[in-house]
This record gives C-alpha cells, structure tokens and sequence, in this order.
C-alpha cells in the first residue's frame, strides 16, 4: 500500500471534505480534481473553499488540478459528484484512468432508469473494479476530523478491505463490505425516508410518529434490498440505520430540510427538489418496490407528495389505517 495514489474528483463540498482527510492523514499523495481552472487556482492559492467548507483550512499536502489527466497516476479514484453527475464524470475522466485503478462511488442514489449507480458505472468502465462509498457522514465533521465511520462496499472482498484500509485514518473509519446491493440501497433509500422524517416534523406530527417511521421505514429498505439480491442485514448497519438516523433528525440534511418545508405546506417543486437526492430517488424506488413486488408504502407515500398526487395529511391517515399485522 505504500505506493498508493489517490484522487478525488468533485470540488463540492463532500469531496473537498474527503480529500481533505486524506491528506490531512498524510500517508498518500491526494489530489483534488475540479472541472473549473478558476476555483482549483482558487483553493489551491487560498487553502479555503468557504463556498462549500466555510473555516475550515484544506491542507498544504493537497493537491489541486482542472485537467482530467491529473487522474492518471492514481490507483484510487474517488467519484465525488451527485448520482445524476456520476455517468458523465466516467465518460469525462474514464480515458484518463490508468489500467490499475479503482473507482469509489461516493454518490447515495438511483438511476432513471431504476439501476444501481454501479451498474451504471461499469457499463461505461468494464475492466474498472469499482466500490461504494456509504453511511453517515456530514461533509463539514469529516473534513474538521471529527469522528466519522462509513461502509466501504466492493463484490469483491479482497478490494473493499484494501479500500478500507488505504482510506481509513485516525478520524475517518470504513468498513469494508461485499454486499454492494445493501450499502447502495441504504445510501438511496434512506435519503427518501429523511424526507418523510422531515415531513412528520414539519406537519407537526411529533417525536413519536418520526420514531415508528424510522424503524419502519428500515424494514421497507431490508425487504427491497432482500428482493434485489443482496443481504437485508447490510441496511442494519451505517449504510442504512446509521445513515437514516442521522439525515432523518439533523438540520444539516438537505432531504429533511426539504421535508419539512413540504411538510409545512410548500410545494415540492418550490423548494430546491432538483438538488435534493431524495426527490430524485423516491419515484424511482417506488418504481423499484412495484419492479420486484415489495411493499413500500412509505417511499410510494413521499413519492407521491413529492408528484402532488397526495397531500400529507392523507397520506398519515392511509399509512395509519393500513391493515394491522404482525411486525
């Protein structure tokens, strides 16, 4: 491992937040890619990208660079861009990799056409091993070096653990995982359930009420994930619980911020929905639970208000009187 190289492409803030604690660990050379020469100039002359990390200083041992083949020494390429983002930036960076490298996807989401972000990255980059970047994980905590554990899923277990173990520092803990399918759905779907958190809070509905859809919302993630094939297990851990824990209570998640306001009354289309990976990902997991006949009544619920089929009142009074059953 001591000739690693690593590569973080996307300057926003979770992958300045990842590179930055790379480097911060000093163990590898780590560059950060950007697709905009002025910002790169920027970050790499003031060491601070207070647009996306405000007060907090990146390091000397950072590298910075706009050109694409600034990827082409480096054995570990780390894909730091939101999922919709995630095919371009293969067909963008993919002939500058070289022939030894792993791509880690670091996006929690799902494709239109209802296709994990690895499927979509390996029909783009065959021979690319490639992994997945999961878990809770606040983009301003891991670059302040403030306790952080996430997965690290790859099929084969020989790479996740290297991957966990070349990424791993003193602050920032990965485990390594071979159940691909149950840490990207946990990362995916649990950004859907954050919404409907927010919505409960927003609504007024209570502490309560965002506890039961917590722990039933994880059992809608444990019977999607069963059916596509991978381990229902997987999404008791960080890439699902932990996750859904932390973006379902904190005001520094996007998807509960953006539930809250839509609980509160405002439509979804007027409050930053196309930003927002749960917005995008709620129809299609519920296209997903209809695909492989899963019931999902939350995600079909947050879907629906996010279409403006349903309004939230009514969608509480039908998840409340659905059929009684044992848990």
């Amino acid at each position: 491992m001591t000739n690693e190289r690593i590569a973080v492409i996307g300057a926003g803030a979770f992958g300045t937040a990842l590179a930055t604690v790379f480097a911060l660990e000093g163990r590898y050379p780590v560059t950060l890619v950007g697709r905009q020469p002025n910002l790169m100039a920027d970050l790499r002359d003031d060491r601070m990208h207070d647009a996306a990390l405000p007060g907090v200083p990146l390091p000397d041992a950072l590298q910075f660079s706009a050109e694409p083949d600034a990827v082409a020494e480096a054995n570990v390429v780390l894909f730091a861009m939101p999922s919709r983002a995630q095919l371009d930036a293969a067909r963008h960076y993919g002939p500058y990799l070289s022939k030894d490298a792993a791509v880690v996807i670091c996006a929690k989401g799902l494709d239109r056409a209802e296709r994990l972000l690895t499927d979509v990255i390996s029909a783009e980059l065959p021979k690319t091993p490639l992994a997945v970047l999961s878990g809770p994980g606040f983009a301003a905590d891991i670059a302040r070096g403030l306790p952080t554990a996430m997965s690290l899923g790859a099929q084969d277990p020989v790479l996740a653990e290297r991957l966990a173990q070349v990424l791993s520092s003193r602050s920032f803990r990965l485990y390594a995982s071979s159940d691909v399918i149950g840490v990207q759905l946990g990362g995916a779907l649990k950004n859907v359930l954050a919404i409907a958190c927010g919505i409960v809070e927003g609504a007024g509905l209570g502490e309560s009420a965002r506890a039961a859809l917590i722990s039933r919302g994880l059992a809608e993630m444990s019977r999607l994930v069963e059916a596509m094939g991978g381990n229902a297990d997987t999404v008791r851990g960080l890439s699902g619980l932990g996750d859904l824990v932390l973006t379902g209570t904190s005001h520094q998640s996007r998807n509960l911020s953006f539930g809250i306001s839509i609980g509160k009354g405002e439509p979804a289309q007027t409050v930053g929905g196309p930003l927002v990976e749960g917005a995008f990902a709620a129809s299609v997991a519920a296209r997903l639970g209809r695909k492989f006949s899963v019931d999902l009544p939350i995600t079909d619920a947050v879907a629906a208000i996010i279409d403006g089929r349903l309004d939230v009142m009514t969608a509480m009074e039908q998840l409340m009187t659905r059929p009684i059953k044992a848990e």
